[in-house]
């Protein structure tokens, strides 16, 4: 009989009060939305987390945010001195593989992790993971086969990629005067995953919508129904965006 797996999307952030959680259960291909919460000034949002995961869960964390660095960036500067030319193009320098992949499938341009605030985010993701495996006394790794998953896994996702994949409506629902947009959002979201909790914190912030998207993400990877990089190499330098085919 298939695991269930428990499923944590986490829409992360450099202010614990703009991260969005889901949590949720996957079993049997099925994605089901079970809880949703806002980060907060209280406790950390590993500790929020770590709420929902038991002794003995299989759990996939599925976090929006880079969690790796371009190569050619960290190549480049490794031996640089202040004021010499860089002989590199500069989307070699501050994109990753995963970014450019996701703008040539997609149409959508992930943020440059190497040369925007976007590096806090992803700063602010890796100390949650550390945190994580701090208090669990467990070693919490990338996942990058959907057979293999660990006691605990992560993995990277981008819910604008995802819910372009599906043709779902992925943009201008951010702001706070755009629930309706959510709210469509929300209506196509009900027909390819379950939704089981109430949807006021989803419809409120479009940081705990993200949050939602990444468990659809999360499924479309166990599921093995995305695209997979063609050098696993670079990929685990880097990481890797998951969506689906």
């Amino acid at each position: 009989m298939q695991d269930i797996i428990k499923i944590i999307g986490v829409d992360c952030a450099t202010d614990a009060r703009k991260v969005g959680l889901a949590m949720g259960v996957y079993y049997n291909r099925d994605i089901s939305l079970l809880e949703t919460k806002f980060g907060s000034n209280g406790n950390s949002i590993a500790e929020i987390i770590m709420d929902w995961i038991q002794l003995d869960d299989k759990v996939v964390l599925a976090i929006d945010a880079p969690l790796g660095w371009p190569e050619d960036l960290g190549d480049s500067l490794n031996h640089h001195l202040a004021g010499q030319t860089l002989y590199i193009d500069s989307n070699l320098l501050f994109r990753r593989e995963t970014d450019r992949f996701i703008k040539e499938k997609l149409g959508k341009q992930p943020l440059d992790v190497g040369a925007d605030r976007i590096a806090r985010t992803a700063y602010a993701a890796l100390k949650i993971i550390g945190e994580l495996q701090l208090t669990m006394k467990n070693k919490i790794e990338m996942a990058w086969n959907p057979e293999k998953v660990n006691t605990i896994s992560v993995i990277e996702v981008y819910p604008a990629a995802t819910l372009q994949s599906y043709g779902i409506r992925s943009g201008r629902y951010k702001e706070k005067g755009q629930s309706d947009a959510r709210e469509e959002i929300l209506r196509d979201l009900a027909k390819v995953m379950k939704i089981e909790c109430d949807l006021q914190h989803m419809i409120q912030s479009a940081d705990v919508l993200d949050s939602a998207v990444c468990l659809l993400a999360a499924k479309d990877f166990l599921d093995g129904n995305v695209y997979f990089p063609s050098d696993f190499k670079k990929a685990k330098k880097e990481s890797w965006i998951w969506v689906k085919k």
